[in-house]
């Protein structure tokens, strides 16, 4: 092993403890301790003080990138063993999950839960759990209302059953991908992962950002206990729990069944995020009253899909206006409509709620799902219909319902290739045939101009307008009115 390689090597991890003095909270008493647990992982015993520092860097990518590079040119590790390396070095140098708890309290007590919350997110940053820069590559764009992003970091789960087996970990520890016993485990390159505690309607619960990142302060509020997902009065209670210790960010559950909820339905989670999503803003096509309730309003959204919302500054109205509109829509049957609850021991009907506080008070927003197929929709009625698959095949989960689009990487790659073919007046060839909808939607949009700048704009108008027709197929009732008659029948009043 060369010296000079070595000493590099060296150069880089003094690097990383200066980095983590100014970032990550390291006590300098602990330097000594950090610096030689990441010498232990090489079988190093030959080290001198360097002087090199990592003061200057504000995300840690740069340091990541001279251990990786200097690790690999000394010979102690490979390409393929050097990120999850990486993120065992990170891992030492934060501050241990117990300190982790202790900080996260006392700015809760101190400061208030939404600036704990982000100072946590900062850290999460910092120790690279959330990958900031890699995150703010993806596209992302407002078009049609919605917002689109492509995320490259996160992998496509076409079904039901893949999204199931890729949240699966053999050997049944931890078990699953969110269990709290994910903190550390290396089975999942989880070193640099920290958790805080919550809790929620007088159940532990537990806190993670998540390193997809799918909007700011993305993360997920955890049940302690493995238990699988499901929608009931309690869980209204928790989400309003929720916000009000953490008021600057939303939470919802996404539904608790395939192909219309989150990857992970065998444990009880929510999702939250620090931004106004599109159907937040989205205004009110019709209100209507409840008469032991009269404070409180039940409006029918002016939204693509199929949702409803409750608001009031009473806890209880919430909860229990909440409750019947659940209970009332999963016994619902509408033969004609498709819809269909139940078929022995199949459940089909669920709902998704989130809820946030406003100057009204709480907004508790409830969209109604079904994920029942047919011999025509075999993926689901109400899911992307077949000639939007090129575009998102994925289930339409709580946060795309909500009007924010993730797509698959692959996409970023795909649609230049569409660009540069509309570019160059040419047809479509059979390896996007695929693509042949969208690809003739593309032509009709820009017309005989071949502008670049033009064809970016109408990729991602067509994105868009794609991306809005998937929540239309997702809603149950295509029609307000019939959302009217499903409220009606409640006993709600309407105002206008």
């Amino acid at each position: 092993m060369s010296e000079d390689k070595l000493t590099n090597f060296y150069q880089a991890v003094d690097a990383l403890i200066d980095y983590a003095h100014t970032h990550l909270k390291l006590d300098p008493v602990d330097s000594d301790w950090s610096r030689n647990q990441i010498f232990a992982l090489f079988g190093l015993n030959s080290y001198r003080p360097t002087g090199a520092t990592g003061t200057g860097h504000e995300r840690p990518d740069v340091i990541i990138e001279q251990l990786r590079d200097t690790g690999i040119a000394a010979g102690l590790f490979d390409e393929s063993q050097a990120e999850s390396l990486c993120d065992q070095m990170m891992g030492i140098v934060s501050l241990s999950p117990s300190a982790m708890k202790r900080g996260f309290l006392h700015d809760v007590e101190a400061y208030g839960g939404s600036h704990a919350m982000a100072n946590l997110y900062n850290y999460s940053i910092k120790n690279n759990y959330v990958r900031r820069s890699v995150l703010d590559q993806n596209p992302r764009f407002d078009t049609n209302g919605l917002i689109v992003t492509i995320n490259k970091a996160k992998p496509e789960f076409k079904s039901a059953a893949k999204a199931q087996a890729g949240n699966s970990v053999a050997g049944g520890y931890p078990k699953c991908s969110i269990c709290h016993e994910n903190e550390g485990f290396a089975g999942r390159t989880k070193f640099t992962l920290r958790t805080v505690p919550l809790t929620l309607d007088g159940q532990d619960w537990f806190w993670q950002f998540s390193p997809y990142g799918y909007l700011y302060e993305h993360g997920i509020a955890v049940n302690y206990e493995h238990t699988p997902m499901h929608v009931d009065r309690g869980t209204f209670r928790r989400l309003m729990d929720f916000v009000d210790q953490y008021p600057d960010l939303f939470i919802g559950s996404n539904a608790a069944l395939p192909r219309i909820g989150g990857s992970v339905l065998g444990h009880d989670h929510y999702q939250a995020g620090g931004e106004k999503l599109p159907m937040h803003v989205a205004g009110s096509w019709k209100s209507f009253r409840s008469a032991d309730f009269p404070q409180a309003e039940i409006e029918i959204l002016d939204w693509h899909n199929t949702a409803v919302r409750v608001v009031s500054t009473d806890r209880e109205a919430i909860e229990e206006l909440s409750t019947r509109i659940h209970e009332a829509w999963i016994n619902y049957r509408n033969d004609e409509l498709g819809i269909i609850p139940r078929a022995g021991n199949d459940v089909f009907s669920a709902i998704s709620p989130t809820v946030r506080l406003t100057e009204r008070g709480y907004e508790m927003s409830i969209i109604l799902r079904s994920n029942i197929t047919s011999e025509e929709y075999p993926e689901g009625i109400f899911h992307a219909h077949p000639e939007f698959f090129a575009i998102k095949q994925e289930s339409i989960g709580l946060i795309e319902a909500q009007g924010l689009f993730i797509l698959p990487g692959r996409l970023d790659t795909q649609l230049a290739q569409l660009a540069q073919l509309l570019e160059n007046n040419q047809e479509l060839p059979a390896e996007l045939n695929e693509f042949a909808g969208v690809f003739a939607e593309l032509q009709e949009l820009i017309g005989e101009n071949r502008d670049a700048d033009v064809i970016a704009q109408a990729i991602r108008d067509e994105l868009g307008s794609v991306c809005q027709r998937i929540l239309e197929n997702t809603a149950v009732f295509k029609d307000h009115s019939i959302t009217q008659s499903f409220l009606e029948d409640l006993g709600f009043t309407t105002e206008n």
